[in-house]
């Protein structure tokens, strides 16, 4: 997936996620951002990342997620490595 892509992606996770009141309640408290901050920040790439993240934390966040956007279960995670500090880390 390129990063375009993966931009998108992390667009449509955002825009489920503020849909979803209780949800994005504990995204704006675990993030420390306020609804300003979020749409400020909303073209960064690296943010995108961050909300991706925090969609993935929960399999039923992105089963919720995918199913809302026609998205398989597995693009999260692909939009999540082509964004920055997406890469895996080999310790070895």
């Amino acid at each position: 997936m390129r990063q375009e892509q993966a931009e998108t992606v992390g667009l449509q996770a955002l825009a489920w996620l503020a849909g979803e009141d209780e949800l994005f309640g504990s995204f704006l408290g675990a993030s420390g951002a306020g609804a300003e901050d979020v749409a400020a920040a909303a073209g960064r790439p690296e943010f995108l990342g961050s909300v991706l993240d925090f969609v993935m934390m929960e399999d039923a966040w992105v089963m919720a997620f995918c199913d809302a956007s026609g998205l398989a279960y597995t693009v999260p995670m692909a939009a999540r490595a082509a964004l920055p500090g997406g890469q895996t880390v080999h310790w070895t």
